[in-house]
């Protein structure tokens, strides 16, 4: 009886260990670290893009990967210490966008890291060219800081009265700051428009801007590609509508809040794309492997509402050419 009872505890004991050690033989899921200049709430579509780029590469989190997600909060001198985080966390692809991808390259040079940004990434030092890269980067690029000149034409056809344009820039982000300024400034001559530029890095310097907007009565208003910016979309819109000042945007997430005009690519887009980079990488890919993708359609959309608000009348050809009209 009691030598039964001493094997049946025996293969009790195996049995309950075996699912233990099966478990223990399973690789650990892999680490990828998202990195962002901004806030979980002002990204949270284009993460939600991220993610979808990743399902369709066939990683879901929580079920075969883990993400570790690191927000700067617009403190964008904290992305260094983030992106170090992540190295330390050994993340097996780190995924950023904006200002976070300058910060992830000088963190590693070993770590793939796939990003979305909207200036000409072969400009600003990250990649050697869009083909092959040269590095561990890799990613798209909406290509919105390139549209200026195409965003201050349309800006022109609808407030066709217009001389003065002021333009908000964030002397955070100099050298994109310095690069936006010229680039507006190169195209308003061209339309024989004068630019009043706005240095803005605070919610508190924007109230400070639109204040000095209202005595200045500037004739329009140019909204440049910047992460900031995207942050604080809601107060700048609403003061705009307050200050009847007609303003156009790089992204369509300013009109479908009561913004007059945007015209750009769909960030979402890019971030689908980071997305499925990161999968294609996690499966074995190199960065050098994978060119640049830039985004080829852009769109133009009108809220014809808030165009009725500030007494605009919008061209019939604007209307017929818009991507989409919000009524």
């Amino acid at each position: 009886m009691n030598v039964r009872r001493r094997e049946f505890i025996t293969l009790l004991g195996g049995a309950a260990a075996y699912p233990l050690a099966a478990h223990a033989q399973q690789p650990a899921m892999p680490v990828i670290g998202f990195l962002s200049p901004t806030s979980l709430e002002t990204i949270d579509d284009n993460l939600r893009a991220f993610r979808q780029g990743l399902k369709e590469a066939g990683y879901i989190e929580g079920e075969n990967i883990t993400i570790i997600h690191r927000f700067a909060e617009n403190q964008i001198d904290r992305l260094p210490a983030l992106a170090a985080e992540l190295v330390r966390r050994k993340a097996a692809v780190i995924a950023t966008h904006s200002t976070g991808a300058a910060a992830a390259k000088a963190a590693t040079k070993t770590i793939p890291v796939v990003f979305a940004v909207a200036e000409d990434p072969v400009r600003i030092g990250l990649v050697a060219s869009l083909a092959r890269t040269g590095n561990n980067l890799t990613g798209a690029n909406f290509v919105n800081a390139e549209l200026v000149a195409k965003r201050m034409e349309l800006l022109r056809e609808l407030v066709p009265t217009a001389a003065r344009v002021a333009l908000l820039v964030n002397p955070g982000f100099a050298t994109r700051a310095e690069s936006m300024f010229r680039d507006v400034q190169a195209a308003a001559s061209v339309l024989g428009l004068q630019v009043q530029a706005f240095n803005v890095s605070t919610s508190l310097d924007i109230n400070a801007a639109f204040a000095s907007m209202a005595q200045q009565r500037p004739d329009a208003l140019f909204i440049g590609a910047d992460i900031f910016f995207a942050s604080r979309r809601v107060q700048l819109v609403q003061l705009a509508a307050r200050h009847a000042i007609p303003a156009v945007y790089p992204q369509r997430y300013y009109p479908d809040i009561g913004g007059l005009m945007s015209y750009g690519a769909d960030a979402k887009q890019a971030f689908r794309q980071v997305g499925a980079y990161t999968g294609r990488i996690l499966k074995g890919a190199k960065p050098t492997d994978l060119p640049v993708v830039q985004s080829n359609k852009f769109e133009l959309v009108i809220n014809a509402e808030t165009a009725r608000m500030l007494g605009i009348t919008v061209p019939s050809s604007m209307l017929t050419s818009a991507d989409e009209v919000i009524e």
